[in-house]
């Protein structure tokens, strides 16, 4: 028996209605950890996906709003997201927002006036046993309920006095076992018979504690231990003291353009920037110039058609790309270590010299040069390969017949046809190279380090490799610096690109 149209149509609106809700669900689960601004993505393409697919006139958009969703999750919407932190001072010292870190404050704990109780944990089973001793009276001692000690779970444990309990301890365990447990003793409140709140203040003693900090209706917050008072400071992000010490963790605030200014502005940071920038245009041009030189000339060798085993010469040539470039770059690495790395070892028993491929910055440039040179020209040399063949032999009969020789034939016929299809190559080519994180960071690290300037950049680093120092490694993970610098390169490798495209048409245009 068939199913109606009547009900499929009532079964599909159906199920919709039910994807619909589970992807708002989705976005409000997702806001309410604080990420609004993917969570407003999310709405907006969920928008998007109910008009696409319960519009007649959208007919179309159906087969490819899957791609465009895509795109806007994990194109878009990163893209956005660093530029949003630009503006921000994230920094590993201003990973919070606002009331997480006055909620840090707020949590924070003193030892407070009143007798020490020493304690000792003792195992019973899969359980342990909390035993307190005061230090003042030794006839005072208290023991816990059978405690499992898992999870961190914050409890409160209520203590009788050790006489009438009337319970016989094993041993106590050494300190090692307490170390392991530390963690899951310090969420626990023990509770004497009076009343008194204990909590742990050292690895061999609870004690009365109270809260460091009382909230004010001003928003700042007053130290219970010293009087001191901290004010939350919008500017800097810190909750800073009225002589303006600056307490951690920070929250992050806006900050405007203030990262932009201290790129183009700030001498200490301008500096490597333009060195860096001036490195990176020139690693990105010639990169492509010796690469796609190579692959070019390589590849009219292996058409002449005289060349005997031209085979076996096209897979070993081929080979370097088909090895995966992470491995090609280790390698190249030990190949060029100065003490113990063969090719030192060939040319100081050639020429007794030992470059320092690693350690002179000139060196090291034309180390990067060569390895990128060797990963980059297969590729090349495959594509012009099929480049040649796709020219028609008549022109090379005709330029024979001329009397023309080889190199007439490369630039008169050869080169002209295959540069303009193979124009978006090269410009997409230095487009991949101007951000070519993973060749910098395996083979020289961006090092050696410039030694005139105080922010730790590197003469072979590239933009990117430079942000992610900045972000990750040396200057204290500036989060919100690496973003606008991340902008920056974003913005000149689009700007560069479209003056190539630009140039390229201008010159197709004046043929």
């Amino acid at each position: 028996m068939s199913t109606s149209p009547t009900l499929r149509r009532y079964g599909v609106k159906a199920l919709m209605a039910l994807s619909a809700l589970a992807a708002l669900y989705l976005v409000t689960v997702v806001y309410a950890v604080g990420e609004t601004l993917l969570a407003g993505t999310l709405l907006v393409i969920l928008s998007l996906a109910l008009w696409t697919y319960t519009s007649a006139k959208t007919m179309a958009l159906r087969y490819l709003f899957p791609g465009v969703a895509a795109a806007v999750v994990f194109v878009v919407f990163p893209m956005v997201y660093t530029i949003a932190i630009g503006f921000t001072n994230y920094s590993s010292r201003n990973l919070l927002d606002y009331e997480r870190a006055r909620s840090y404050f707020l949590d924070e704990t003193f030892r407070g006036p009143g007798p020490g109780y020493a304690f000792s944990l003792h195992g019973e089973g899969r359980e342990y046993r909390l035993r307190l001793q005061d230090q003042d009276d030794e006839k005072n001692s208290f023991v816990s309920t059978p405690l499992a000690l898992k999870d961190r779970a914050v409890l409160e444990v209520h203590l009788q006095e050790e006489a009438s309990a009337k319970l016989v301890l094993g041993d106590a365990l050494p300190l090692k076992e307490v170390i392991a447990q530390q963690a899951d003793l310090k969420a626990l409140t023990l509770v004497l018979p009076g009343g008194n709140k204990l909590r742990m203040t050292s690895l061999r003693e609870f004690g009365p504690v109270q809260l460091l900090y009382t909230s004010n209706p001003d928003g700042s917050l007053t130290n219970n231990d010293d009087k001191s008072v901290l004010k939350p400071n919008l500017k800097t992000g810190f909750f800073e003291t009225s002589a303006g010490d600056r307490k951690e963790p920070g929250f992050q605030v806006g900050i405007g353009i203030a990262h932009y200014k201290r790129i183009f502005t700030d001498s200490k940071f301008r500096e490597p920037f333009g060195r860096i920038f001036l490195w990176t245009v020139a690693f990105a041009a010639l990169t492509v110039l010796f690469g796609a030189s190579l692959g070019i000339f390589l590849a009219v060798l292996l058409n002449w058609e005289g060349l005997a085993f031209k085979g076996v010469y096209r897979l070993l040539l081929f080979l370097p790309y088909a090895v995966p470039g992470f491995i090609s770059i280790l390698i190249f690495k030990g190949l060029f270590n100065q003490n113990l790395g063969e090719i030192n070892l060939i040319l100081n028993a050639l020429f007794g010299i030992k470059p320092a491929w690693t350690s002179d910055p000139f060196l090291a440039k034309a180390m990067i040069l060569i390895v990128n040179t060797w990963l980059g020209f297969p590729y090349m040399m495959v594509v012009c390969m099929g480049l040649i063949k796709s020219i028609p032999s008549d022109l090379y009969e005709a330029s024979a017949v001329a009397g023309a020789g080889p190199i007439t034939n490369f630039t008169q016929i050869t080169a002209p046809l295959i540069l303009k299809p193979l124009t978006p190559l090269l410009i997409s080519a230095f487009a991949f190279n101007f951000n070519n994180f993973v060749l910098i960071t395996l083979l020289t690290g961006g090092r050696p380090d410039f030694l005139d300037i105080s922010v730790p950049a590197g003469t072979t680093d590239i933009l990117v490799s430079y942000t992610f120092r900045m972000a990750f490694q040396d200057s204290g993970q500036q989060f919100g610096l690496a973003s606008a610098i991340s902008t920056v390169i974003f913005l000149l490798v689009a700007a560069i690109t479209l003056l190539q495209m630009r140039f390229t048409r201008l010159a197709e245009q004046n043929r």
